[in-house]
């Protein structure tokens, strides 16, 4: 037995996640005291005070009335969204569930009976019947808890991007803390929520199973696959509507009319703007909370068929909860010092700030991560190991965390170095620009594949230690371990669209020069920090998804996976296509919305008098439907891939094909996502580095308008369905396939 009764655990888990909880009101506290000196509409259902007061000679207050307007117009266009989109998730969430109960309960034709337990042998277990509703009750929990993360932390970021504009008034150091600030209330919400539903859903199964454990977590897993299942569906439909916008917006506005980013005058503007709330905030998310909830579940339920379970040793099968735990109390730690103890005062302070949360977070969570493991942990415990018990000590599983973490971070510098304009991978990217769009898009994708190297050596080298060390709850743990300081990584993450939204707001409201110039810096940072976070992402997918794949052969009974088997074989070679199939799918689906787009927007400009000189407004609302019908209507064809190709596998070829599709599309997922997600985010940053003409070499490319910069606009926009949408939902499709 560990240091830590079951009593101090049973208060101590759920009192992290309601300090979490605490800490995101108070967050959103303090957003919400931005000073403000009126209101606006209050007739037309927004009752938010936003109208600043300006600094004499800033902007006037005409211009801050237009700062209410435009948000409340990208507030009203994502909730729009998100509610449709729930909508048909709703049905779906109803059929699957139906299908998770007729498929557990028929395993032993709806027994009501009491069965001889699969691994704690001797003892009987709850029957199939109950374990199906529970898991099916499970799912359901996790399906909510997955839209609800997605959707409060649309809501704040709506809340906050106007707010962020206005406080750009009083500086870049002001504009910087809103941001941040409005980030963390979603990272916090998000673990805290997950890691408090979670826990109540265990204590009451528990009710029921009493002594049956191995039947109380297999139910859990249902949680994890509720979460991932409405972040594939959440992250493609949110990915597909906000780089359809994107792509249309810059082909016509930047390419074709050569205007600014974010012009009012430009009909997919606000399109674009709601997109990166629902893409971007509410997609990511559900994806990053998907991800969370399968890691946990995965190394609660190995841990449940090992001595911890048989021994019934409740403090150390609740590991996994403690160490979200105590993530969530050093990510709390570590916003303070980008928020109260270190303030920014210059432009260039704003991203060495942000990449020390995710230095600090991860020293503060190592000396964490070894005080939970002593006190928590028994010196010596054995793991179910396939058909085998490994003897561990507590010291192996310290090692399995910190593992993971340090990987994480690896993968996020190694992913910054790739994506970020101060480094000369991005510069080389700009250089080629000069000779046109196509060297561009060479130079573009052979960086993409070189960056995958570094993170795939640490995600091997985190899998060999782990597994190593112990087996296969290891390697779960060590998932667990990269996402422990989940709070921190969605505040850096959320900060960015955050930041954008604001200078795209500042933009159409006709405010100075210098605010654009303020909100344009916290933008640049935003995006390389958007490009850690998506490597965190893709690298914690990658081990969730080989800890699932590990508890699903464990419990399919399968001792060995033979390659040389033709019919593990053709599953290798059936599920490596697959992630290539699912790109295809979700890049034509923006494709096909571009498209539609395009022609929208060129016929605004084309047939509205005054809408180039300004004297016209544009038609806004055609183009947000034309986003939100296909991003609904797209997003079916790429998630009924994922969802049926286990079942239609595993029925009909058996379990060991099946392995072979997971163990497949876990190695060429991982591949195609880095690669696409660092080949998107290098375009987009090389034309950022061209449009800011800091360096002399950048100004030698620019200004806006000329041909380097044009052909920097066409890789960013070819990167936009790239990073945004094939990448970041190749991770959700890893996961959610195994």
């Amino acid at each position: 037995m560990g240091l830590l009764s079951e009593g101090l655990t049973q208060l101590l888990i759920p009192l992290a996640a309601l300090v979490g909880l605490a800490f995101a009101l108070l967050q959103w506290f303090l957003v919400s005291r931005v000073k403000v000196s009126g209101s606006y509409g209050e007739g037309n259902g927004y009752k938010d005070k936003l109208i600043g007061e300006a600094e004499e000679g800033v902007d006037s207050l005409e211009v801050t009335v237009k700062v209410a307007e435009i948000q409340n117009a990208i507030s009203i266009g994502a909730t729009s969204f998100l509610f449709t989109q729930y909508r048909y998730l709703s049905i779906f969430v109803g059929v699957f569930s139906a299908i998770i109960f007729l498929f557990l309960g028929s395993v032993k034709g709806f027994s009501t009976k009491s069965e001889p337990c699969t691994y704690n042998t001797g003892n009987t277990c709850k029957p199939a019947l109950a374990n199906a509703f529970f898991t099916t009750i499970a799912f359901l929990l996790g399906a909510l808890t997955s839209v609800l993360s997605g959707f409060f932390g649309m809501k704040i970021a709506t809340y906050a991007n106007a707010r962020t504009t206005l406080e750009a008034r009083r500086g870049v150091g002001k504009a910087f803390i809103t941001a941040f600030r409005s980030g963390a209330v979603m990272g916090f919400l998000l673990a805290a929520n997950g890691l408090l539903v979670l826990y109540i859903t265990i204590n009451l199964f528990k009710l029921y199973y009493g002594d049956d454990w191995e039947g109380l977590y297999e139910s859990i897993t249902g949680y994890g696959l509720g979460g991932s299942s409405m972040a594939l569906f959440g992250r493609v439909g949110g990915g597909i509507y906000t780089k359809a916008a994107d792509v249309g917006a810059d082909l016509v506005g930047k390419v074709e009319r050569n205007i600014p980013e974010d012009d009012p005058r430009n009909p997919a503007v606000i399109a674009d703007n709601v997109g990166d709330n629902v893409g971007d905030i509410a997609g990511m998310g559900s994806d990053l909370f998907g991800s969370y909830a399968e890691s946990s579940c995965a190394a609660l339920f190995v841990a449940s068929i090992s001595s911890f379970g048989i021994s019934h040793d409740y403090t150390a099968m609740s590991y996994p909860l403690i160490i979200s735990s105590m993530g969530i109390v050093v990510c709390l730690l570590t916003t303070l010092f980008a928020t109260d103890l270190f303030e920014i005062k210059k432009v260039s302070e704003i991203e060495p700030s942000l990449k020390r949360q995710l230095l600090i977070s991860t020293v503060l969570m190592t000396a964490g991560i070894a005080a939970v493991t002593f006190v928590a942990l028994p010196s010596e415990f054995t793991l179910f190991s396939f058909g085998t018990n490994k003897a561990v000590k507590n010291w192996y599983l310290f090692f399995c965390v910190a593992i993971g973490l340090w990987a994480g971070l690896v993968i996020g510098y190694t992913t910054e170095y790739y994506t970020s304009n101060a480094y000369s991978p991005v510069q080389d990217v700009a250089d080629s620009c000069r000779t046109g769009a196509a060297t561009n898009v060479i130079f573009g994708l052979a960086l993409g594949y070189k960056s995958v190297i570094i993170p795939v050596f640490a995600i091997a080298f985190a899998i060999y230690v782990s597994f190593s060390l112990a087996a296969m709850y290891g390697i779960a743990v060590a998932a667990l371990g990269m996402l422990s300081t989940i709070s921190t990584g969605l505040a850096i993450d959320a900060y960015g669209p955050i930041s954008d939204n604001a200078g795209g707001i500042a933009e159409m409201a006709g405010m100075s020069h210098e605010i654009r110039e303020r909100t344009d810096a916290l933008d640049a940072a935003g995006n390389t920090t958007a490009a850690i976070g998506k490597g965190f992402a893709i690298g914690s997918a990658a081990l969730v998804s080989l800890a699932l794949f590990g508890a699903y052969v464990s419990r399919a009974g399968i001792e060995t996976v033979d390659v040389l088997t033709p019919k593990v074989f053709i599953g290798l070679l059936v599920g490596a296509m697959l992630p290539y199939w699912f790109s295809a799918m979700t890049m034509k689906s923006v494709g096909s919305a571009a498209l539609k787009m395009v022609e929208e927007v060129r016929r605004q400009f084309n047939t509205i008098p005054g809408l180039m000189e300004g004297t016209a407004k544009p038609d806004y609302a055609t183009c947000v439907k034309i986003s939100t019908d296909a991003s609904l209507k797209e997003m079916i064809p790429p998630g009924a891939l994922v969802m049926l190709t286990p079942l239609i596998a595993g029925t009909f070829f058996g379990v060991e094909t099946l392995a072979g599709i997971l163990a497949g599309s876990l190695v060429s997922g991982v591949q195609i996502a880095i690669s696409a997600s660092n080949t998107g985010g290098a375009w987009d940053n090389a034309k950022k580095y061209i449009e800011a003409g800091a360096s002399e070499h950048a100004k030698s490319l620019g200004p806006k308008g000329s041909d380097p910069h044009k052909a920097a606009v066409i890789g960013d926009t070819i990167g936009d369905p790239l990073k945004d949408t094939s990448a970041f939902t190749q991770h959700s499709y890893q996961a959610h396939g195994s």
